[in-house]
């Protein structure tokens, strides 16, 4: 038996209303703060992420789905979607049409890492992208418009942190010091911290190894090299999540993996999805639009993953949503009236109306079984005799109540189901 590829999943037809609620809840949201969707390609040039992520993260070093196409170039499946936006930003030259774009999305993303709780091979996210402008209110903005999507599912456990990474000269300045604080305690590390030394060193306050936590609990703080004017961005950004009173936690900890971050960084964490926490994380990544071949954009985002906030709702028992019912289900009284039944269902449907019919010539009781399993708000005969004297009869499965209504004009059927 063929099955799906390790790391993937599908999304079954009893499982679709609790992603379309999600979906429907991102798009409302991003209209309240007037964000417009883009799309883009499932696939792009290798390139445009190993230089827009960079080369020594994991997602570019480990995890990319990456081939080479016929006309011999490297393709990888997207591993993440902000160097995509920011390519069709270029491309499509949107600088030049306003100052300020405020695009979201909702989007597959591939990752080839080890499957767990939350954390697919493909995965879907939602996330938001401005991009035209350096002001600290617009940081604030991206935080409160993901806290409140996360809070619409009615998700409780959430925690925001925050942090900034300064400007790159600051935050090359604060490797230095953590290289030299780590050089004694180098062969204390883990493997993968060791390797991070090298080339990612802010990584190592990612590493969940219990000897790596200790010694990164006594490292340097980034806020303590930054300039004048980037800690005056931090407390601008903090003074506005104050002002609406969205609580929060500085977490120096907080370093984010892509090379593209600068500035405000911050994550939305639950404790409802074990160890992958992180339900949406995201910052401000003022040069990578001109690292890509723009013009020199600040620009700021988020992106959240879909099946970690489906997890969490799950343990917390919330975005549930009741399957539609069916507005009417026709039970055929005999064989025969397989065409009245048919014409019937056809002008249901043109008037808007939920409606099922039998396919597999059951008999009367196994139809009404079905009408049952379905949820049926109505059933609707059509047969015997009443039908030969012109008449269908109307039956509320939720009083029992029967009414005979003409066959040939089904206004007032239409009219009853839809005052219901």
């Amino acid at each position: 038996m063929i099955k799906a590829i390790t790391g993937t999943k599908d999304i079954l037809p009893w499982q679709i209303s609790e992603w379309k609620r999600l979906e429907k809840t991102v798009e409302n949201l991003m209209s309240y703060f007037n964000y417009k969707e883009i799309r883009t390609p499932t696939f792009e040039e290798t390139v445009l992420f190993s230089r827009g992520i960079g080369e020594a993260t994991d997602i570019v070093s480990k995890e990319m789905y990456t081939f080479i196409d016929r006309s011999e170039t490297s393709i990888t499946l997207k591993p993440e979607m902000t160097a995509s936006v920011v390519r069709a930003y270029i491309e499509h030259k949107l600088s030049k049409k306003q100052n300020l774009h405020k695009l979201y999305y909702i989007s597959s993303m591939y990752r080839q890492e080890r499957p767990q709780a939350g954390r697919l091979r493909e995965f879907h996210q939602f996330g938001a992208e401005a991009i035209g402008s350096n002001a600290p209110m617009l940081d604030a903005e991206m935080i409160e418009l993901a806290y409140s999507i996360l809070k619409s599912f009615g998700l409780k456990n959430l925690d925001i942190k925050i942090n900034s990474l300064g400007v790159p000269a600051e935050r090359e300045q604060y490797k230095t010091e953590l290289r030299n604080y780590l050089k004694d305690k180098f062969e204390l590390l883990s493997e993968d911290s060791k390797k991070r030394f090298e080339t990612n060193i802010l990584r190592i306050f990612d590493s969940k190894d219990e000897k790596d936590i200790e010694i990164m609990s006594e490292a340097p703080k980034i806020l303590d090299f930054l300039s004048e004017e980037s800690l005056k961005h931090f407390e601008e950004v903090k003074s506005y999540l104050d002002e609406i009173e969205i609580k929060y936690s500085v977490d120096y900890k907080l370093v984010r993996g892509l090379d593209y971050y600068t500035n405000t960084t911050f994550e939305i964490v639950s404790s409802s999805v074990g160890a992958q926490s992180a339900l949406c994380g995201g910052g401000r990544y003022n040069l990578l639009i001109e690292q890509l071949g723009g013009p020199p954009t600040p620009a700021t985002g988020f992106a959240a993953g879909m099946e970690r906030i489906l997890l969490a709702c799950v343990n917390e028992g919330c975005n549930k949503e009741e399957e539609a019912s069916l507005d009417i289900y026709l039970v055929r009284m005999e064989p025969a009236k397989k065409t009245a039944v048919f014409k019937i269902s056809n002008t249901l449907r043109k008037n808007g109306l939920k409606t099922e019919m039998d396919y597999l010539s059951r008999s009367v009781k196994a139809q009404m079984r079905e009408a049952n399993r379905m949820n049926a708000r109505f059933v609707l005969f059509v047969g015997g005799e009443e039908f030969e004297k012109g008449s269908v009869v109307l039956k509320d499965m939720e009083t029992g109540e029967q009414q005979e209504l003409p066959a040939k004009d089904l206004t007032p059927v239409i009219s009853k189901l839809k005052n219901q």
